[in-house]
């Protein structure tokens, strides 16, 4: 049995400690083995590019364990070409790790994507969120026809979350891969607080023929 969890009004530096403490308690109660499983490595088949969002993640919404999905983090899941970080952690799983599926995830209800859409700073994000504000100006007559203001927010989030799967695709290091023959699938999904179910958008590239030959690089 998991030991009980606390409210997050009262969670404070003591109780995440403590926390750990019954975590690893009911982990080895429940298999005494695990960290011995753990720390033998990973070999994760997923990358997953989502939001720092506290509320999405990675493992929990899929039902996964520990060591089957590796993860990077940003603000509203953006993919930036000039991103040394994202660019690391893209390199590293996919000739190292040779993960099989690359994931940009979105989340509806994204502050990220909700502060985008709006016109008053907000500080230095404001400059992150330009690459949200790019995203519109690509789609500006979908999301202007686009009458309800709820509505524009969740099809931003999804353009988002496909439009960054496009820039994971058109980077060099997937074309390298793909070029050697490295069996590779890049996703764009959408994750909904309100029902804790993710979806799908239909957006998978397998191979070099899906690159836009501006994109293209040898």
């Amino acid at each position: 049995m998991c030991a009980k969890t606390i409210d997050t009004k009262d969670i404070t530096y003591e109780s995440l400690l403590q926390g750990n403490k019954d975590w690893v308690k009911d982990t080895i109660d429940s298999d005494p083995a695990f960290f011995d499983k753990l720390s033998a490595g990973q070999a994760p088949p997923v990358l997953w590019i989502g939001c720092s969002d506290s509320r999405v993640p990675a493992n929990q919404i899929t039902n996964t364990r520990p060591g089957d999905i590796f993860v990077h983090r940003n603000i509203a899941n953006v993919v930036v070409h000039t991103d040394m970080n994202l660019l690391s952690v893209l390199d590293y799983s996919i000739n190292v790790l040779k993960v099989k599926h690359v994931i940009v995830c979105g989340h509806y209800g994204c502050g990220g994507v909700k502060a985008a859409l709006g016109d008053k700073q907000v500080g230095l994000i404001d400059n992150w969120l330009r690459n949200i504000r790019d995203v519109y100006r690509l789609h500006d007559q979908e999301l202007s026809d686009i009458q309800y203001p709820d509505q524009k927010f969740d099809r931003l989030v999804e353009l988002n979350a496909i439009e960054g799967a496009a820039k994971v695709m058109n980077t060099s290091i997937v074309q390298s891969a793909w070029a050697n023959g490295q069996d590779l699938s890049v996703h764009a999904w959408v994750y909904s607080l309100k029902t804790g179910l993710i979806k799908d958008l239909g957006v998978t590239t397998k191979s070099l023929d899906d690159v836009s030959p501006a994109f293209k690089v040898s």
